[in-house]
C-alpha cells in the first residue's frame, strides 16, 4: 500500500507528456499492440485467428447480434452497458469480471463502454477514453479502433460524444431495451432517456438475451465441458490430499489453486466447505473452522473458464488416520 501512495504521488507530479512516454516503452524486442485483453496475435497460446474470446469467434458474436435484432421490434433499440469496477479499498479494485449480456454481445471483456444494438445502426459501441496515468495504472484499454477491427463493432465514437449520439438513436427508436442491472448515468440521465421512461417505452432486456444465452453452441459447449473437466480434476486432487489439509481453509484453497493451475481464471462462486454442522448452511462461505476428526465435510465448488461456469458438489469424510 506504501508503495501505491509513492506511485501516486510520483504520477501526481510527473507532466502528462513525460507520463505518455514512460507508458510506451517496450521491453521486449517483439511489438506487439495491447488492447486490453488477449487477442490471438497477443496470446496464441488462448486464441486462434479469427476468436474475439477464447474460443468463440468473430462470426458467432455476430451472429448473436442478428438473433437477438430478430427478437427486437422494428426501430427498437438495446442499450448494453459494461458491468462497473468494483473497489476493495481506496485505490485498489476487485478482479473485474465483465457483465454476462455485454461479453455475449460484443466479447469485450473490458469495462467503461456501452454498447448500443439497432436494427438501423447494427452494433455501435461507445468507449472509454484512458488517458496516460490510466494507462500506467491500469494498462492499455480497448479504444474506438479496437472496437471497429477486434470486436467488429460496426460504429463506434468515444463516451464524450454519447450524449448527443445516444440521445439522437433514443429519440428515433420506437421502444428502449436496456440491462436493468448495470444501468449506468451515462445513458439513464440523458434528456431522452429520461422521456422514453416516462411515456413507458423502456424495457428490461434480460428477457431477450437470457431466451438466446439458453441455446449454446458447439464452441460454449465446448468451453463448458472443459471448466467441468478442470473442476472434477481439481476436486479429486483435494480429496487425495484432503487428510493433510485439516481446516476448510486449507481445502477451499486446494481447489482454487489446482483449477488456477488448469487453466481456470476464477471460482464460479465462493467456495463452500462446511466441516461438521457448517455442512447444513446452504451458502456457508466463512471457510474458517478447523475439521473435526471423522467429521463429513461438503464441498460446494465450481470454476470459470473463459466465462463458462461448473459447479460440483462433494461430501468428504474427514480422518486423519491412515488409509
Amino acid at each position: 500500500m506504501a508503495l501505491r501512495l509513492l506511485a501516486r504521488k510520483f504520477l501526481q507530479r510527473t507532466p502528462p507528456r513525460q507520463l505518455q512516454a514512460i507508458s510506451s516503452c517496450s521491453f521486449s524486442s517483439k511489438r506487439m499492440t495491447d488492447v486490453g485483453q488477449p487477442t490471438a496475435a497477443t496470446h496464441p497460446e488462448l486464441l486462434n485467428e479469427g476468436e474475439i474470446t477464447p474460443g468463440i469467434t468473430a462470426e458467432e458474436y455476430i451472429s448473436r447480434r442478428s438473433r437477438l435484432l430478430d427478437l427486437l421490434p422494428e426501430k427498437g433499440l438495446a442499450i448494453i452497458a459494461a458491468a462497473p469496477v468494483k473497489m476493495m479499498t481506496d485505490v485498489v479494485p476487485y478482479t473485474f469480471r465483465q457483465d454476462a449480456d455485454y461479453s455475449y454481445i460484443t466479447g469485450c471483456q473490458q469495462p467503461g463502454g456501452i454498447a448500443v444494438l439497432g436494427h438501423e445502426c447494427g452494433l455501435c459501441m461507445f468507449m472509454p477514453e484512458a488517458t496516460p496515468q490510466d494507462v500506467l495504472w491500469q494498462g492499455h484499454v480497448a479504444g474506438v479502433d479496437v472496437a471497429l477491427e477486434i470486436f467488429k463493432a460496426d460504429s463506434a465514437y468515444p463516451m464524450s460524444r454519447l450524449p448527443k449520439i445516444l440521445s439522437e438513436m433514443i429519440r428515433q427508436s420506437s421502444r428502449l431495451f436496456h440491462n436493468v442491472n448495470t444501468a449506468v448515468p451515462a445513458y439513464t440521465n440523458l434528456e431522452a432517456y429520461q422521456l422514453a421512461a416516462s411515456n413507458g417505452k423502456v424495457n428490461n432486456l434480460s428477457a431477450y438475451t437470457h431466451d438466446l444465452r439458453w441455446t449454446k453452441s458447439s464452441a460454449e459447449l465446448k468451453l463448458m465441458r472443459e471448466s467441468a473437466s478442470i473442476a472434477c480434476q481439481a476436486l479429486l486432487q483435494t480429496m487425495m490430499h484432503s487428510k493433510v489439509y485439516p481446516h476448510e481453509a486449507m481445502l477451499s484453497a486446494k481447489f482454487e489453486y489446482e483449477c488456477r493451475m488448469r487453466g481456470a481464471q476464477r471460482m464460479a462462486f465462493n467456495p463452500v466447505v462446511g466441516g461438521g454442522n457448517n455442512g447444513s448452511v446452504i451458502h456457508y462461505s466463512r471457510n474458517d473452522q478447523k475439521i473435526a476428526n471423522g467429521n463429513l465435510v461438503l464441498m460446494d465448488v465450481g470454476c470459470e473458464v473463459h466465462g463458462y461456469v461448473s459447479s460440483l458438489w462433494q461430501l468428504l469424510t474427514f480422518s486423519r488416520r491412515t488409509l
